[in-house]
């Protein structure tokens, strides 16, 4: 080909390549501006999601907590299952019921952290009030009351152990179970004894059901032939909460109160005076606690050193408008004093 028409070829092939080059450059200023608007918009979407999540996660948290004051602290059950809807604070001080209490058994717990900390050994003091609920059942005060005090009571603890609490979760049993209380995990049935084993007990406990039946009966015979209510003092009237074994060694074995003018058998058992005579008298001569013979000659006065312990002993004086706490060695002479004032 001749020059000519070569340039002319080559300035056309540059015309087209020119161009395809503007057509790219504009399709990549276009390019880039969608997807920057939808980076936009999916930041924006993450935003709205994670702001719902977090309302949703405090509303929950507040449902939580709304939850937890339904539960008991310590057992976890529902004070919804109370009819009387007795509650007690966590944090505070003990209620004067209880104060009273362990006045009378020297003791020195004035809150309820301290007390439950002694009973259920957990310390309430580090809770929280988005894990731990802030009061307790009367059920477990009830608990508290029967280890410091020494009358017997049907109450029992409904949990072998204390409560776990945890923070809220997907799977809360405390969200899914408040209106009844937290359930407790099913134990494994122990394995019962063979057929004679249980007829071996049944009848054990049939014979000790009727000896103490019969040990009841004598018991309530022997209080009425003495009848003396009105001359002795009860136990009850003990300004202090001894324990029952110290109170059955200071009390006659025949009408269960104090000792007055004590007697000593020779098989080691004491009784006031008056109750042991009449029961020899009417039912015969031997002890009404062993059958062991015994006579009123056999009688002797208690050691000095038990005679000093029960004299020292504080108790209430029964007279009514009274409140006055005395000795039992000077209990006879305040006594007579009251007679002089209404003579």
């Amino acid at each position: 080909k001749s020059l000519p028409e070569e340039s002319h070829l080559a300035n056309g092939d540059n015309g087209k390549m020119a161009s395809s080059l503007d057509k790219v450059n504009d399709a990549m200023t276009l390019m880039p501006q969608e997807p920057f608007h939808k980076g936009q918009n999916l930041n924006n979407g993450m935003q709205t999601i994670d702001k719902d999540a977090f309302y949703v996660n405090q509303s929950e948290i507040e449902a939580h907590q709304v939850n937890l004051q339904n539960l008991c602290r310590i057992c976890g059950g529902s004070f919804k299952n109370d009819p009387c809807k007795r509650s007690h604070p966590v944090h505070g001080p003990v209620d004067d019921e209880m104060q009273a209490l362990l006045r009378k058994k020297e003791r020195k717990a004035t809150s309820w952290p301290d007390l439950l900390n002694k009973v259920f050994k957990i310390d309430v003091r580090e809770d929280m009030d988005t894990i731990h609920p802030t009061i307790f059942c009367h059920n477990c005060w009830s608990v508290i009351q029967r280890k410091f005090s020494n009358v017997p009571c049907e109450v029992y603890f409904p949990r072998k152990g204390t409560m776990e609490w945890h923070p809220h979760s997907t799977s809360c049993d405390v969200c899914g179970t408040s209106s009844h209380g937290i359930k407790r995990k099913k134990q494994d049935p122990s394995p019962q004894g063979g057929k004679r084993l249980r007829i071996i007990a049944e009848r054990a406990r049939k014979l000790m059901h009727a000896r103490s039946q019969k040990q009841v009966n004598s018991k309530s015979i022997m209080k009425k032939i003495t009848n003396c209510k009105k001359i002795h003092l009860s136990t009850k009237m003990l300004t202090v909460d001894y324990p029952v074994d110290f109170v059955k060694s200071i009390s006659c074995q025949i009408c269960e109160h104090i000792l007055a003018d004590p007697v000593e058998t020779t098989c080691k058992h004491l009784f006031c005076r008056l109750c042991i005579l009449k029961c020899l008298k009417i039912i015969g001569s031997y002890c009404p606690s062993c059958r062991y013979p015994c006579f009123p000659t056999d009688l002797v006065n208690p050691v000095r050193s038990f005679l000093s312990i029960l004299n020292t002993l504080a108790v209430r004086c029964p007279v009514k408008d009274c409140h006055e706490e005395v000795t039992l060695g000077k209990y006879s002479h305040h006594l007579s004093s009251h007679k002089e004032k209404k003579e």
